[in-house]
């Protein structure tokens, strides 16, 4: 089905509140990955859905509370994307570069990466309070895996930041890096994958 008959079907069809915010959250994150923080306005997401602005503003009141729910909504899948390495780690054998990619992908794919950057921009990093349980929890999964019965907290938590400064600056920036000195892709992730088991070598 094509792009305007998907929309003219959204025209006609009547949607509840719930359904309303929750179309119009999924199309600001796909506004957020394709056009950075300056691309999700009411009248941008309205256009997506086939609305009007105004019904949009009746949902949500203000430009600022859509981006909010976007940013929840993300820290939540943020959230769930963390602990699906936890289970990975504890289920399987948890080889660094499984682990990188998983949280590689959580900033690129999952869009993490933009909405880090922006929550950092817009100096609302309590939006990002729910994700401490999540870190805690791959921080304590990590250290069962790679060190167990020994005291390598500090290398562990130094890890976790490694691999999120790594991934973080990968989604943002990491293909123009790569483009401009002839590495593949996935360059980025092999090297934080090569390093990754320098934090827990014995002094």
């Amino acid at each position: 089905m094509s792009i305007a008959r998907l929309k003219r079907r959204r025209v006609r069809r009547r949607r509840s509140a719930a359904e309303a915010r929750d179309e119009a959250v999924a199309a600001a994150r796909e506004l957020l990955l394709k056009q950075g923080p300056d691309g999700v306005t009411l009248k941008a997401v309205a256009h997506e859905l086939g609305m009007t602005h105004t019904n949009l503003l009746h949902h949500f009141g203000s430009a600022s509370e859509l981006q909010s729910a976007l940013m929840s909504a993300m820290v939540r899948d943020l959230s769930a994307a963390l602990g699906d390495a936890v289970t990975h780690l504890r289920s399987d054998e948890g080889a660094p570069r499984a682990l990188v990619d998983m949280v590689f992908d959580a900033f690129d794919k999952g869009g993490a990466g933009q909405l880090a950057a922006w929550i950092a921009l817009s100096n609302k990093q309590a939006h990002l309070e729910p994700i401490q349980q999540a870190v805690s929890e791959l921080v304590n999964a990590i250290e069962e895996k790679f060190a167990p019965g020994s005291d390598a907290r500090q290398g562990v938590t130094s890890a976790v930041l490694f691999i999120a400064l790594c991934a973080f600056g990968d989604a943002i920036i990491g293909a123009a890096l790569v483009d401009m000195l002839g590495r593949e892709r996935a360059a980025g992730r092999k090297v934080t994958a090569y390093l990754l088991p320098n934090f827990f070598a014995p002094d």
